[in-house]
């Protein structure tokens, strides 16, 4: 009986409404046959419908399917525009992540140039554990009218580059659209920042508008591979050389996603990719998880110096996230016993984006931006190497307070992806991956990203820029300093319960100059210290343990 009661159940009313109305409106017709322009309509709806229903049930992918045909689409439904609605309708200022809705209005309305003031006092509750700000003078400044630049590039380098505090971040043409690449590389060239190629190659969109590029080297080696995918000194070379690259940046891992390697399928690869990579049509094409061309740490500095020299003595460095301490102080071991030291060091943190990563990758794996910074720029001190080596911060870079903040950790200037995103017109709609980008941000679809004009997203990049600078250089001054160089953790304040304020120096401990060389009891570094050794990633203790074994 029950069996037989199951159409009149809730769970298939709906598909038992739709047959009957389709049986009802078929015998109606066949019954009078002037009737049949006027239910040829419900008919084809009733009767879609009904077959939806029947294939739902015969159907073996989804089980809440199976068991309520046709009104389950419904919650497949809601679950697609599930992202859209809690942005549009439930979120508060101070929600949605990565970036909060206040965040991202910042940068939309700096871009746009429109007013980024905002009524009624702070939002955020400023007693609760994490609140963090930065202390002001009694004696503030006139702020500065210059832009806030750096020179990057050591002793060892012919070619020193004049660098803003705040330049694009690694974004590579493939994951950019060719319209973003373009209006990236157009504001960059306004604005005298720069812009960074990610790993993905030298595009002919980075190089039209004649902008500033960092050239980032990837463990694919794209633009200066082999057939076989070794790097080619000579492909380096050719490229290397040209005036509007200004660094070349070796990428040991990536914050979103460290340690894990990427294929791009043969079918992507499309023959202009395949230019512009140089690699194969018809083959996937490998980004491995490490590299070829070194193995050791002491490898890994020559190679860093060859780059240096392929490229006539423009500032060679390299991006990665922290992991084991001990490898970062193997480098460090490296620097000392070869003598060859990079210009520069580009830090990641976790929580820096990434078109696609797995969960446990983005959520659990790699060392966050502000203890990175911090961790190279005491270890660089504790080496007497710091005057010699600029750092650069990357990591949920957006507002000038993140600039400030990461220069007081340590970096000597900030590079951001996202924040440039949002100035592009991103609406973090979370679909990177899909190739389906609503603004044209992220797509390689034609009819997709033919939406951002370029002409007038140059504008909002150089905007975005030129405002959030000037948000800085009112910050610095309000603090009685002159430049965000002077900025020192002293100046930074962290809340650790409703009743608990530590500053940022107690926070973050500063190590003496040559500490590391001469001996230190710092337990942050003393066994990690002892670990690293320049002939090997492997700590010393594990090494020894796999020869006895």
């Amino acid at each position: 009986m029950e069996t037989l009661m199951l159409p009149l159940s809730p769970r298939f009313i709906v598909l038992t409404i739709c047959s009957v109305a389709t049986l009802l409106l078929v015998g109606i017709g066949i019954h009078d046959p002037k009737v049949i322009p006027l239910v040829v309509i419900p008919v084809i709806v009733f009767g879609g419908l009904t077959m939806l229903g029947i294939h739902d049930v015969l159907q073996k992918d989804h089980a809440v399917l199976r068991n309520y045909p046709i009104s389950a689409h419904i919650r497949f439904l809601l679950e697609e525009i599930r992202p859209e609605m809690r942005q549009y309708f439930f979120e508060s200022e101070k929600d949605g992540m990565p970036f909060s809705r206040d965040t991202r209005a910042v940068v939309y309305q700096r871009a746009k140039m429109v007013l980024d003031k905002r009524p009624f006092g702070t939002q955020k509750n400023v007693y609760e554990e994490g609140y963090e700000w930065m202390h002001h003078s009694v004696a503030p400044r006139p702020h500065a009218t210059e832009q806030f630049r750096i020179t990057i590039g050591g002793p060892d380098c012919l070619k020193p580059y004049s660098a803003s505090v705040l330049n694009i971040s690694a974004m590579s043409f493939g994951a950019l659209s060719p319209n973003a690449i373009r209006a990236l590389n157009a504001g960059a060239k306004r604005g005298e920042f720069a812009h960074d190629t990610g790993e993905g190659g030298v595009s002919p969109y980075h190089q039209e508008n004649g902008g500033d590029l960092i050239w980032e080297v990837g463990s694919g080696y794209f633009g200066c591979r082999t057939r076989d995918g070794n790097f080619d000194p000579d492909a380096f070379a050719k490229l290397a050389v040209n005036d509007q690259i200004k660094m070349v940046e070796l990428k040991i891992s990536q914050g979103a996603k460290p340690g894990h390697g990427g294929v791009l399928p043969a079918a992507k690869v499309s023959e202009e990719i395949s230019r512009i990579r140089g690699v194969a049509m018809g083959e996937d094409c490998i980004s491995p998880a490490y590299h070829k061309a070194f193995s050791t740490p002491i490898e890994m500095m020559e190679f860093i110096d060859k780059m240096r020299r392929l490229s006539g003595g423009k500032p060679a460095g390299f991006k990665l996230c922290i992991g084991h301490p001990w490898e970062f102080l193997a480098i460090c071991k490296a620097m000392l016993q070869t003598g060859i030291y990079p210009d520069f060091i580009v830090i990641d943190g976790n929580e820096g984006g990434t078109g696609a990563a797995p969960l446990e990758f983005m959520d659990h794996l790699g060392m966050p931006m502000r203890e990175g910074v911090n961790f190279v720029h005491n270890a660089l001190i504790g080496i007497g190497a710091r005057d010699r080596i600029k750092i650069g911060a990357s990591g949920k870079i957006a507002t000038a307070f993140d600039i400030a903040r990461a220069m007081a950790l340590g970096a000597d200037w900030c590079n951001s992806a996202r924040g440039f995103m949002f100035a592009l017109g991103c609406i973090q709609s979370l679909s990177c991956h899909t190739d389906r980008c609503p603004t044209g941000v992220t797509t390689q679809d034609p009819t997709r990203n033919r939406a951002l004009a370029v002409p007038q997203k140059t504008d909002r990049v150089y905007n975005y820029h030129e405002a959030t600078l000037h948000a800085l250089a009112e910050l610095i001054a309000a603090a009685g300093l002159a430049h965000p160089q002077d900025i020192r953790p002293i100046h930074f304040s962290h809340r650790a319960s409703s009743t608990d304020v530590l500053s940022f120096t107690r926070m973050y401990p500063a190590l003496r100059h040559n500490e590391l060389v001469d001996g230190t009891g710092d337990k942050r570094f003393r066994d990690a210290w002892e670990m690293a050794q320049a002939g090997s990633f492997l700590p010393a203790a594990l090494e020894r343990s796999a020869l006895i074994s």
